[in-house]
């Protein structure tokens, strides 16, 4: 069962995996077993790759990559009822403790007890199948394809951050970082209701796609020009609404309330691998809102249903496409972080 391997830190190999056919393929009653098809290409999943580690989570020994993932349903346990055999689907990565106190308030995200592909120990899916609970894997409408399947998971973060943001139909946003998660974030918080949303990056090629993915998206390249003053200068002085840092830059982080309007929210989206610092009173004299999110919950229903209806439109996002053959070197090339590229995908045999 050839996989995609992180042995150790900067060291990749697409070999044969027996130890997860003992131990992550049994299915059971309510499971059903995926062949997969498509598997995005994390910033997370590059992090351990170059790094060995985020935060706490350490790779201690080889771990397959990867989660964002679409697939075809090829068995399914005894007691499923909502799939079956030929169905395509995408898979939400996380399997909390059923009985644990946060998946009983609705809050299974942040289950410390959480389960999820590709953060060590659990293995992810850059390899031929997996089994996965029905109630974590989702069927797909026809016009969704298995490349906009596997975006599903990037998509979710953004439709959660809109939703913590409590968007108001109107508003104005800012999204900090034009990477996959900022792009994501703006066509949420767009479909959120939105009248505009800046955009502010380093990458002019980056900015270029996401001016391309709504004329109500304005790219600003933060190099050339400053991106407080836009917003206010746009806004009468008053600022944004709503402000979503997805960077992970201290720097950025720092600044996030200078382009808030009073009485506005900043949501926290960009992982952080060590303590940060903001201005807590420049969010005080606004009474600013900060919301702070951890992946998603209860979001994977609503990004196929945009998908479905054209709410939202990924495949722009889509910057390249690699055979399951060339994982190792796509990898590489994602490691490089060429400022052309937003999200790269990974197609497996069929």
């Amino acid at each position: 069962m050839k996989s995609l391997v992180l042995e150790k830190k900067d060291e990749l190999s697409l070999r044969d995996f027996p130890a997860i056919d003992r131990v992550e393929e049994r299915l059971g009653a309510r499971d059903v077993r995926i062949r997969l098809h498509t598997v995005g290409i994390c910033g997370s999943d590059v992090h351990y790759y170059t790094h060995g580690r985020i935060g706490p989570f350490v790779v201690n020994e080889p771990m397959i990559l990867g989660h964002e993932a679409s697939g075809t349903v090829i068995e399914t346990g005894a007691e499923v009822t909502t799939l079956k055999v030929g169905d395509r689907v995408c898979m939400e990565p996380g399997i909390p403790d059923p009985n644990s106190k946060a998946t009983r308030l609705g809050m299974y995200n942040i289950d410390p007890a959480v389960r999820f592909w590709a953060t060590p120990p659990v293995h992810g899916i850059l390899r031929p199948t997996c089994v996965h609970p029905e109630a974590f894997t989702f069927k797909l409408p026809d016009n969704v394809s298995f490349a906009e399947a596997a975006m599903v998971e990037p998509l979710a973060v953004g439709v959660h951050a809109a939703t913590k943001a409590r968007v108001k139909p109107g508003d104005i946003g800012v999204v900090l970082g034009a990477g996959p998660i900022g792009l994501v974030t703006a066509l949420a918080a767009l479909a959120a209701g939105c009248a505009r949303v800046y955009v502010g990056d380093l990458a002019p090629k980056k900015l270029e796609i996401a001016e391309s993915l709504s004329s109500a998206i304005i790219g600003v390249n933060v190099a050339r020009e400053n991106l407080v003053e836009r917003v206010k200068r746009d806004t009468d002085g008053w600022g944004a609404d709503v402000v979503f840092e997805a960077t992970g830059s201290p720097r950025a982080a720092a600044g996030v309330f200078e382009p808030l309007a009073p009485g506005g929210c900043v949501v926290m989206i960009g992982g952080q691998p060590d303590p940060i610092s903001y201005d807590a009173g420049a969010a005080m004299v606004r009474e600013a809102r900060v919301e702070n999110i951890f992946r998603y919950a209860h979001v994977f229903p609503r990004c196929v249903a945009m998908l479905n209806s054209g709410a939202i439109d990924v495949k722009p996002l889509i910057t390249r496409t690699f055979d399951f053959d060339d994982s190792v070197r796509a990898f590489e090339i994602a490691a490089s972080a060429s400022p052309a590229d937003v999200k790269m995908q990974i197609v497996l045999p069929q």
